[in-house]
């Protein structure tokens, strides 16, 4: 992500000046009040996620910003705003709701309608720009969903916030194909959220709510692979779909719920063997971890995707290099 303006890298003169026509280039005409005399202090970033744009601010020094009727006349570009906290603890005014926002929430805003934002303290934030018709909202509830604080504690919530926290920190290490993908991704996720929130649910596209269940699902099973007896019908019941749907789900994935399961656990079963913290822990105590605790089926599946047993892969991944 292309840091736009870090202030200790300017004279201090000129600080307050630069920070205030970066938010303006990056975030859009705004009304921003910075609450001390002295110049700011922080960094601004910003790049694209496919359609998506990700800014983060990052700032010690306590300001706000108003989105003004005057400013929407002059520039009305049909964009929503979801705000990530990543730490502090700022405060988002819209539609009549005023909510502090803790760290690992997010709330949207509507760019085309009058909001505040204010920080009274530091603040690191993510800040995601995304085109009205992509995040598919209710449009007779709009006004209902801005401002709304939806947490990392449950519901898609849960795997929401985490993404966007991890898509902000990472997003110059996306090859494009996959910035494309993951635009895809964050939009049914903070649809799904919002929705949720709002108990609008229904009101989500067939197609995103299939996307967003799949990596629900894909979440469960992520959390329980440890479990050797995950099955299918405990995921079905899980998400409060039947067989039949769950393995509908899996079909666009080219797979099978029992061979996504398998590949996870194999998976993390390789990582663990070529870790070196983990090189005086047996092999069967690793794969009895991670939901696999017959050893002699353990090696011939692991052999079978990885072309060695596990003990050589073991081998040739800790072999000091020469």
């Amino acid at each position: 992500m292309g840091v736009l303006v870090r202030t200790r890298d300017l004279p201090a003169a000129h600080r307050r000046e630069e920070w205030l026509n970066v938010i303006c280039d990056v975030l859009g005409p705004l009304d921003t009040k910075i609450g001390v005399d002295g110049p700011p202090d922080g960094e601004i970033a910003a790049d694209r996620l496919g359609p998506v744009g990700v800014g983060r601010v990052k700032t010690s020094t306590p300001h706000s910003v108003h989105r003004t009727p005057r400013l929407i006349r002059s520039s009305d570009p049909e964009l929503y705003r979801v705000l990530l906290v990543m730490s502090g603890s700022p405060i988002v005014v819209q539609d009549g709701r005023s909510t502090r926002l803790n760290a690992g929430e997010f709330a949207i805003y509507d760019f085309a309608r009058p909001y505040d934002l204010v920080y009274d303290a530091a603040v690191h934030l993510a800040v995601f720009s995304l085109p009205r018709e992509t995040l598919a909202l209710p449009k007779d509830a709009a006004a209902n969903l801005t401002a709304v604080p939806i947490g990392a504690d449950d519901g898609t919530g849960a795997l929401a916030a985490p993404l966007l926290r991890r898509v902000a920190l990472d997003l110059e290490t996306y090859r494009p194909a996959t910035a494309a993908r993951l635009s895809t991704v964050v939009t049914d996720l903070v649809t799904t959220a919002v929705a949720e929130r709002a108990e609008r649910y229904e009101a989500v596209p067939a197609e995103s709510r299939s996307r967003t269940l799949l990596l629900s699902i894909h979440a469960f099973i992520d959390r329980h692979l440890g479990d050797p007896t995950l099955s299918p019908a405990d995921i079905a019941a899980a998400h409060h779909v039947s067989l039949r749907q769950l393995h509908r789900l899996f079909e666009t994935e080219k797979t099978t719920v029992a061979a996504w399961i398998r590949q996870r656990r194999l998976e993390r079963c390789r990582r663990d063997l070529a870790d070196p913290a983990l090189h005086a822990t047996p092999v069967g105590v690793i794969a009895a971890r991670w939901g696999l605790p017959d050893s002699a089926h353990f090696s011939r599946i692991f052999r079978q995707a990885y072309g060695m047993p596990p003990a050589e892969y073991r081998r040739t991944r800790l072999m000091p290099q020469v």
